[in-house]
């Protein structure tokens, strides 16, 4: 289909349809008002983000200058903080301040929750993320470790009633823990009644008692001793116990309790960034289509599943009857869904400029997911995804407060193109880039009036603390540099820096997934010190996990530990953080060859089994074994850091290009093993030059430049040349440096290429 020219945007047809038909339709905005509106904004702000992007690189090029005539000498923090204040990479902090963002949800401000990240690519996956708000705690244990499979207790493939009974006496206990009667305990129970709008609990011996905080009753459905459905409430967050006494769990059980389901993931981050891969048209309008869907509340998708067709759409809300016989009550069936964006430094052809350039992706995303948002806000009935009205949209990668003011701007801007009220953009900033978490406060400052969300992401945040340090020297194993002391910094002080800017009780203070799905028993024991650090939500792989991290937030009250962080900060404290993130991730012990071998395997492994998935399938974030056959959640910014580490150690000769060659060679043959039971599945070995190893060798003897850029280049043009099925351009993948890398280095490989 022919390209549309509007106002200087050649805009491809097939997306121009798209936005007339599907999106703009009810919304009251013109097509020719949406596309001038873009226009003017890419007019306006292309130059200004390149620029941006240029600022970057010389402010990188000034840090290499430093490093390179002090990586000799024992770091000093106090000469390398006074560098960064000269070029301009540091920047005063404001005075203090707190936030003034209006109109955000009680699930993003107030109640402290689980939330999931989800390839907004895959409609399956959302509809299941959407509805999982609420999940079942007894599920969540009898399937995952945090049970023991000890003295009979394995999970197996039927029901196993020794593990069923530890199940049930764990759920008492939290229940018991949390939700404690006035006298007894859960275990005892053995029928819950209603009785003049309080909730009575016959235990034995005939005695009744009540909640100890009559207060956390708040609905049930049914009627007497005929309840069905009872839900307490602790902490912002709801529980819910199912009666059932024709259930085969509620028919052994002596108070007919069949199930304990715990309001969950409050909160949902549909992606278009790491976990996807969308390198055309194509791909942009499926997460266009799949994210206006979800908004409107609208997305169903069909599927198999053990022989059967699913129908799967978002669950309703649910209506209860309220303690005291008033009006029955309304409870939110679906978790709350943001959008995550692309990145500043991400190009896209399918629409270009007046001078034939391909735009920042970043603006077309925000243009779309504040479009689509529009079908939800001017909503009057529920259900709606925002309560209050507000469009959530997340933007990753910026670098500091100039980035940040850049993108308030760019926010109006859409706001007044769309006829929408300012600020009813809310701001997700992920905080990622080292030049943004030493300048956190500085660069909160600039989105105080809309800024409703603020994240860590330890990988990325190491990939970046990686390149900036590029020539201070060699880096250590990649498990050190994600413990080392500047990252526990880093982790706190993004914390308190929030809580410092008023964040607590007002915005949502985020911490990185959990990538080990199978491990929930680790999660449930160590995932607990964000919560005490005063982090109100973590990402969560699956509903079963997500539901037994919600235990976390019930037995830590989140909202107090902000208070708490938030009354023990002084200068003197967050100085002294600053300080610490200052340190350098260069690793003056040398290692091993032992454990250069080990850690250079284990990178090439985990970037080859996630980029066979990523670029043969175009799938951008799945459960993938890692050298050791450890299932973890991959997605792009795992890629990014292992590619990195081994360019840091090509850089310093701690390894050869001859030994990364052949790491790649036999890590291709391990994962076709681990991979070769899969429908479809194409080998790497013995040939070693399909697109995904190709694009692994590519991205380990990448050329510095802007690294999350370049790489995410490499990663598209080769999903391209997939998807078409055409031979390679180069012949001789490990000299690709002679000439093919300039055009990945200018952007002629992969903008050259019609979709």
């Amino acid at each position: 289909m022919p390209n549309k020219e509007i106002d200087g945007l050649s805009i491809a047809g097939d997306l121009y349809d798209f936005m007339s038909f599907e999106v703009l339709a009810g919304t009251g905005v013109g097509a020719h008002q949406f596309w001038t509106g873009l226009a003017r904004i890419v007019a306006d702000y292309g130059p200004r983000l390149r620029a941006l992007l240029q600022e970057r690189a010389r402010l990188q090029a000034e840090i290499d200058a430093y490093h390179r005539a002090h990586g000799s000498e024992p770091f000093d923090a106090t000469a390398y903080e006074a560098h960064l204040r000269a070029i301009g990479y540091l920047v005063e902090a404001p005075a203090p301040f707190s936030i003034r963002t209006a109109n955000v949800d009680e699930a993003v401000a107030r109640i402290a929750a689980p939330q999931f990240t989800v390839p907004c690519s895959n409609p399956r996956y959302l509809t299941r993320a959407i509805s999982a708000r609420w999940s079942s705690l007894y599920d969540a244990l009898y399937t995952s470790d945090v049970i023991p499979e000890d003295g009979g207790a394995e999970r197996g493939q039927s029901y196993n009633k020794v593990r069923g009974a530890l199940v049930i006496e764990r759920g008492r206990d939290f229940l018991d823990e949390v939700v404690p009667l006035a006298s007894g305990s859960h275990r005892t129970v053995t029928a819950y009644v209603v009785v003049n709008g309080a909730l009575m609990a016959a235990i034995d011996g005939g005695e009744r008692t009540g909640l100890k905080d009559p207060e956390q009753f708040a609905a049930y459905q049914g009627r007497g001793e005929g309840l069905s459905s009872i839900l307490l409430r602790d902490k912002g967050l709801h529980i819910e116990l199912k009666i059932d006494r024709r259930h085969p769990v509620g028919r052994e059980d002596r108070a007919g309790l069949a199930d304990i389901i715990l309001e969950s993931a409050l909160t949902t981050i549909c992606d278009f960034e790491d976990t996807v891969v969308a390198v055309d048209v194509p791909d942009k309008i499926n997460l266009y289509r799949n994210w206006l869907a979800t908004v409107k509340g609208s997305l169903r998708v069909q599927f198999k599943k053990n022989g059967r067709v699913t129908d799967r759409l978002f669950s309703a809300d649910y209506r209860y009857q309220a303690p005291n016989g008033g009006p029955s009550l309304l409870f939110a069936g679906r978790s709350l869904a943001m959008v995550r964006v692309t990145g500043p430094q991400r190009l896209t052809d399918i629409i270009r400029d007046a001078d034939g350039a391909p735009i920042p992706e970043m603006l077309l995303d925000i243009a779309v997911a504040a479009l689509a948002g529009l079908h939800d806000t001017r909503r009057s009935k529920p259900p709606r995804n925002s309560e209050a009205g507000s469009i959530y949209i997340i933007v990753p990668k910026l670098h500091g407060p100039a980035e940040a003011a850049c993108l308030d701007e760019i926010f109006t801007l859409v706001e007044d193109m769309l006829d929408l009220p300012k600020n009813t953009v809310k701001l997700g900033l992920t905080d990622e880039e080292s030049r943004t978490s030493l300048n956190l406060a500085a660069s909160i400052h600039p989105v105080a009036d809309r800024i409703a969300w603020i994240g860590t992401s330890p990988f990325e945040r190491a990939r970046d603390e990686v390149d900036t340090f590029m020539e201070a020297g060699p880096i250590g194993g990649a498990a050190a540099l994600l413990a080392a002391p500047w990252m526990k910094a880093y982790e706190a002080g993004d914390v308190e820096t929030a809580l410092a800017c008023g964040l607590g009780g007002m915005a949502q203070i985020a911490k990185g997934r959990w990538t080990e799905p199978e491990h929930l028993a680790r999660l449930v024991a160590e995932q607990a010190e964000d919560l005490r650090q005063g982090a109100s939500t973590a990402s969560m792989p699956s509903p079963r996990a997500a539901s037994l991290y919600a235990m976390a937030y019930h037995r830590i009250d989140v909202s107090q530990r902000q208070k708490d962080i938030h009354t023990a900060l002084t200068a003197d404290t967050m100085r002294v953080r600053f300080v610490e993130q200052l340190g350098t991730p260069a690793n003056k012990a040398p290692l091993s060859a032992d454990e250069i071998m080990r850690e250079l395997e284990a990178h090439c492994h985990r970037t080859l089994a996630y980029l066979v998935r990523c670029i043969d399938r175009g799938v951008g974030c799945s459960r993938v074994p890692d050298a050791r056959g450890v299932i973890r959640m991959e997605d792009r910014s795992a890629v990014r850091l292992s590619s990195l580490c081994v360019a840091n150690w090509l850089r310093h000769g701690v390894v050869t290009r001859e030994q990364v060659i052949d790491a790649l060679r036999r890590m291709a043959e391990r994962v076709d093993a681990q991979n070769k039971a899969e429908p479809g599945y194409r080998p790497m070995a013995p040939e070693f030059d399909g697109s995904a190893f190709n694009a692994a060798a590519e991205l380990m003897f990448i050329q510095r430049g802007a690294a999350e850029s370049d790489i995410d280049t490499i990663i598209a043009m080769r999903r391209r040349e997939a998807k078409a099925g055409q031979p390679p351009e180069i012949s001789n993948r490990f000299e690709f440096l002679k000439g093919a890398m300039g055009k990945l280095e200018t952007g002629e490989a992969f903008y050259g290429t019609n979709d």
